[in-house]
């Protein structure tokens, strides 16, 4: 058996994790050994007790893992292992990386410079904009934006980056043919055209409480750092940002109201040393050392109005200032250094060409039609 087929075999498994089959690898020194050895043998590894022994000899005899690739083929995935090319040189670099990656749409050398977007299922409209926002700034400054296609702001970050014509990568909680939630069946479609739709999970495996935190340590393992946009304290995206510790990431977290639940999670990591993120530039500050300063820089276009919308030396300071974040109008007048008289006339015009709207509490935001104009 070739050692690839071994691997996907061991993944398929069950009660066998990527811990425990390392540590059989260097006891026994291949996977394909871990297959042929009997229960003596199997046992000699630090941790691999009689019980686990006998799910490996009693289950390894009728898996079929060409039949397995085969079934993935006419998904429209492929399988790939620590042997094959594909597979991503971050993840042999954490304590458990995946056997398999079962994969539609692929991953190429850029993105290894990806960034992970998680937070809440139920997060606010504040959260959803932020995640929004902050994953199509990264894909225009050609970052791939890693998430779980999770509702809330996983989704929100996807079709960020989507928006951006940057690449993006989900990481799901089941397997791959059991696409959960159903509904962003279609967001996952247009994910493997732009990115990668991937899972560790063979068929047929339903996402259940325990997938979903074993997952994260991929999202964060994918990534150079993890942004947690909202979040209680117990929340799902907080084992992700302790993943994205254990594996020496950077840790983000943005900042929120202080009577809201979804600000007692990132405020906390905040407390513990994540970086406090305001703007995009927080983040990319962390990079300029890692980074070619011209991989850091923001195009031309992300600054700019939609080409069909030709705006003034002063409209376009606008619309850079608040590329950034919300801003009331006083903030915005102090940003740009100009009169809030003066502001107002150009604001109003603003809003004529659809490129600001106003929000309650003169508070002063970029319009849906100003982003999706960059699809």
């Amino acid at each position: 058996m070739q050692e690839r087929l071994a691997y996907i075999t061991l993944n398929m498994i069950e009660g066998l994790g990527p811990v425990s089959v390392r540590r059989l690898i260097d006891c026994l020194g291949s996977p394909r050994a871990i297959l042929e050895a009997d229960r003596e043998e199997l046992m000699k590894a630090r941790g691999v007790g009689e019980k686990l022994a006998l799910k490996i000899i009693t289950q390894r005899d009728s898996i079929d893992a060409e039949a397995e690739i085969d079934r993935a083929a006419a998904l429209g995935a492929q399988i790939i292992t620590p042997m094959d090319k594909g597979y991503p040189e971050a993840l042999k670099a954490i304590h458990d990386p995946p056997l398999a990656l079962y994969m539609k749409g692929d991953l190429v050398p850029e993105d290894g410079k990806a960034l992970a977007i998680v937070g809440s299922r139920s997060t606010s409209q504040y959260g959803l904009k932020a995640a929004d926002r902050f994953a199509f700034q990264l894909g225009q400054t050609g970052f791939t934006v890693v998430s779980g296609l999770a509702r809330g702001t996983d989704t929100a970050a996807h079709r960020g980056a989507l928006k951006s014509s940057g690449r993006t990568v989900a990481v799901l909680g089941g397997a791959i043919d059991r696409l959960y939630p159903p509904e962003n069946a279609e967001l996952a479609e247009q994910i493997a055209k732009q990115g990668a739709v991937i899972s560790e999970y063979p068929l047929g495996r339903q996402a259940d409480r325990m997938t979903f935190p074993y997952r994260n340590r991929i999202i964060s393992g994918l990534s150079m750092g993890v942004l947690l946009i909202e979040s209680d304290v117990k929340g799902g995206s907080m084992h992700t940002a302790d993943a994205a510790t254990e594996q020496g990431r950077t840790v983000f977290a943005l900042p929120g109201r202080i009577d809201t639940p979804g600000a007692k999670g990132p405020h906390l990591l905040i407390k513990n040393g994540a970086k406090l993120v305001q703007s995009l530039d927080d983040i990319l500050e962390e990079y300029e050392l890692l980074l070619p300063a011209e991989e850091l820089e923001m195009p031309a276009s992300a600054t700019a109005a939609r080409p069909d919308v030709p705006l003034t030396e002063q409209e376009s300071k606008v619309v850079e200032a608040l590329w950034q974040e919300p801003l009331d109008v006083d903030a915005l007048a102090r940003r740009i250094g100009m009169a809030s008289h003066e502001l107002s006339g150009l604001l109003l015009g603003l809003e004529m060409k659809r490129v600001i709207k106003t929000l309650p509490g003169k508070v002063v935001e970029l319009s849906d039609d100003l982003r999706t104009g960059f699809r």
